[in-house]
């Protein structure tokens, strides 16, 4: 849904949360006492005083009241009987999150999901496949349907192997790939250990989600090389909020939220006031349509860098964050003084082409904190040692730090079609 200004956009986002706190007031056990506490019970009149009034949802809160109240909480604005849909969380935080939808709500996040595939400009011509193990995460379930909703041919890829998948795309004349950055990488590394020529492929696009990659320029170049003639598109979410945004048509490696859906703020994930225009910030979520188990004012802790333009080169209104999803707020490290984002690291290591993958362990010595990288060769790298050195003298260059960095054998290092995992912490 497009909007000729954000007048327009945000009376309609003002409409649909009055019609979303009418539903919670009576019956959701989580939110009711706090839109009560909050003086919202009869809903509100602009979206500045929902800003002012309500406070933030964190994680937290969500996590201890499912312990609390287990096995789901009490973020359910119907009786059990309306739920049709489960999901959880991987519990990579220590805690698995349980999330139930009602048919209603799952609708509602498919039809985010088909604003993603049109943004691609994915249509009923188009074979999707799904190179994910449709468990009880979220993951592509609802981008699954959304492409049944669409008229696609889609194929599921759960239960098999990467050369079997590959086969599958080769063989069906599959057009569009969805699955985690990390797992696309893994799946051209097969290809070429396979002597399979993806050029000759049918792939011409590559929608992503699951992990910041597409959105660091040296990721989304050793996809698109690893499969020629396709182009990635990047696109995020969370179990708890469902999908969110798309990546812009002409600008690559950017993501607008689907504002038409969800009330965005970008907060200073220290004073929690709202940043200025073209700063970073954290990404706060309100969800407009997820009646069954919703989120107001939910802190997402991703991190974003909002665009200084109100209406972007494609000529949408819809919040531009530049680079995408650039980090978390919890994923920095301090190592030896200096601050380390993941996202940061993965960009310098990634501009090397004869790299294939690596993990960073964390250790205590004398009371601080040291990092240690392995890397892997690509099979055809003329002079791994060439590529260890130039590939520390990048990470110190960038980070005005030492990093040691050791080569170890290709194939060494655990890969998944999932998130990857690649920072260890052996700290006690």
């Amino acid at each position: 849904m497009s909007f000729p200004n954000r007048a327009a956009l945000e009376a309609e986002q003002l409409k649909q949360l009055n019609t979303l706190l009418a539903a919670l007031v009576p019956s959701n056990a989580f939110y009711a006492p706090k839109l009560e506490a909050a003086d919202l019970a009869q809903g509100v009149g602009s979206l500045a005083e929902f800003f002012a009034k309500l406070p933030l949802t964190t994680k937290q809160q969500i996590v201890d009241d499912q312990r609390e109240y287990a096995p789901y909480g009490t973020n359910l604005t119907y009786p059990i009987e309306y739920y049709t849909r489960f999901c959880q969380t991987s519990g990579t935080s220590g805690f698995t999150l349980r999330w139930l939808d009602t048919t209603d709500s799952w609708e509602w996040m498919v039809e985010n999901w088909m604003e993603v595939f049109r943004a691609a400009e994915v249509s009923a011509r188009d074979r999707l496949f799904y190179a994910f193990s449709f468990g009880p995460f979220l993951g592509f379930w609802t981008a699954f349907a959304a492409g049944e909703r669409l008229g696609c041919l889609c194929l599921p890829g759960g239960g098999m192997s990467s050369a079997a998948r590959l086969k599958t795309i080769l063989d069906n004349c599959v057009t569009t790939l969805c699955c985690t950055p990390t797992y696309a990488i893994r799946l051209g590394e097969v290809a070429q250990e396979e002597g399979i020529d993806l050029a000759t492929s049918a792939v011409r696009r590559i929608i992503v989600a699951g992990e910041p990659g597409a959105g660091i320029p040296a990721t989304r170049a050793r996809i698109e090389q690893l499969w020629p003639g396709a182009r990635l598109w990047d696109h995020h979410g969370m179990t708890e909020t469902g999908p969110v945004s798309f990546e812009c048509p002409v600008r690559p490696g950017v993501l607008h939220v689907l504002e038409s859906r969800f009330i965005a703020e970008v907060l200073d994930p220290e004073t929690l006031q709202p940043t200025l225009p073209g700063e970073r910030g954290e990404l706060v979520l309100t969800n407009l349509g997820r009646m069954g188990s919703p989120l107001l004012r939910y802190r997402t802790g991703d991190l974003v860098q909002p665009s200084t333009n109100t209406i972007c080169a494609c000529g949408r209104s819809d919040l531009v964050l530049e680079g995408g999803i650039l980090g978390r707020t919890d994923d920095m490290l301090v190592v030896r003084g200096v601050n380390l984002y993941p996202s940061a690291v993965e960009a310098v290591l990634r501009r090397f082409a004869e790299m294939g993958e690596y993990r960073v362990t964390l250790s205590t010595v004398n009371a601080l904190r040291e990092a240690l990288v392995e890397l892997e060769a690509l099979p055809t790298c003329p002079d791994p040692e060439a590529l260890r050195l130039a590939a520390e003298s990048a990470l110190r260059t960038t980070f005005h730090l030492r990093i040691p960095l050791v080569l170890v054998a290709f194939g060494t290092l655990p890969r998944s079609e999932m998130k990857a995992q690649r920072w260890v912490r052996t700290e006690t």
